[in-house]
This record gives structure tokens, C-alpha cells and sequence, in this order.
């Protein structure tokens, strides 16, 4: 019974995250979702009361499995590999989030800003391009394992003209990530 339960649940937020991402989160309403769905309203009650409640729950989701991610990391050296490491984790995350999901947070700043859980995934997308970098790394560094983050999250939505599958997308959002957090040559004198 639970296994069907979070089936349901991981089924509302990936429909909840395609109805916000071709509508916008202000613009969908629970009934859509439920329509969507083919479920009653109070189907859809029975597992969240709100469409914040739903965003919450796959912002908790995320959270969680970039806290994995930083605990993991937190116990290993500070090498290039464990960057990359770091990198194809985040990359595995962010794969196995609703279709759109990423999307969503990259076009709902504003939504995410009122939500509580969006200062937390803030938090720790801060935490985790910190760790991205050497304690000494230049500016041009520190941006480098900004954006390292970047590429894997948006590469679905940003190559969704393109023609390639979302393996595809992914593949090649995962490769720059790594490029971004790769040691850089010296510079010749």
C-alpha cells in the first residue's frame, strides 16, 4: 500500500511540475492537475491540500538528495576527482527529478523566493559550488564551479530544440560540468 501511495505522490509532482512549466505556477490550479491526472480533487486532497504543498514536497525531495550529496562529499578529500565526483552525483539528482522540474526552478524565481524551500535549495546550491573549488581559487574559478551546477540542471530544457534525446541532453550537460570543474592548466609564462 505505501509503495502505491508514493507511486501517486511521484505521479501528482511530475504532473504538477509539466502543468508549471507550460503554464506557470500561478496560472495552474489543483483541478487542472487533478484533470490532468484523471482523478477527483479529492483524490488529489487526499495527498496534497495545495499546489504549494506539492512544490514543497519536490523542493523536500531535492533538498534531501542534495544533503546526500554534501555529507558524502564532506567526508572525502578535496581533490579534482571528488569535484567530479561531486558533479556526476548532482548530475544523477537532477536526472532523476520530474521531467521539468529544473525548468520550473529556473523560471519560478520569484515563486521559489516566497517559498520557504527555496532559500534552503539556495543554501545549499551555495554549499555544494563551494565545494566545487579550492579554498584559494581565483574569481574566475569560484564562477567556474558556479556554473558548473548550471549546465546539468538546464541542459534538458536549454537543448530541447535540438535533436537528441534527454539521455542525450543530459550527457552532454554532465561533460561541460565537467569541464567546468576540471583542473585548468597552468598558465604559460
Amino acid at each position: 500500500m505505501g509503495e502505491r501511495r508514493s507511486g501517486t505522490r511521484e505521479r501528482i509532482q511530475a504532473v504538477a511540475v509539466e502543468l508549471f512549466a507550460e503554464h506557470g505556477y500561478d496560472k495552474t490550479s489543483l483541478r487542472e492537475i487533478a484533470e490532468r491526472l484523471d482523478v477527483t480533487k479529492a483524490a488529489l486532497y487526499y495527498h496534497f491540500n495545495t499546489k504549494e504543498d506539492i512544490v514543497v514536497s519536490l523542493f523536500d525531495d531535492l533538498i534531501a538528495g542534495l544533503d546526500e550529496i554534501i555529507d558524502w562529499a564532506k567526508d572525502q578529500p578535496p581533490t579534482p576527482e571528488t569535484r567530479q565526483e561531486i558533479v556526476r552525483r548532482y548530475a544523477r539528482l537532477a536526472r532523476e527529478r520530474p521531467k521539468g522540474m529544473m525548468r520550473f526552478i529556473q523560471e519560478s524565481k520569484t515563486t521559489m523566493q516566497e517559498l520557504a524551500p527555496g532559500e534552503k535549495l539556495h543554501g545549499r546550491f551555495n554549499t555544494l559550488s563551494a565545494m566545487l573549488r579550492s579554498p584559494d581559487a581565483s574569481l574566475t574559478d569560484q564562477l567556474r564551479s558556479r556554473l558548473a551546477l548550471v549546465p546539468v540542471s538546464a541542459s534538458a530544457f536549454m537543448l530541447q530544440d535540438a535533436d537528441a534525446t534527454d539521455d542525450e541532453r543530459y550527457e552532454a550537460g554532465l561533460e561541460l560540468a565537467l569541464e567546468l570543474v576540471s583542473p585548468r592548466p597552468a598558465a604559460a609564462d
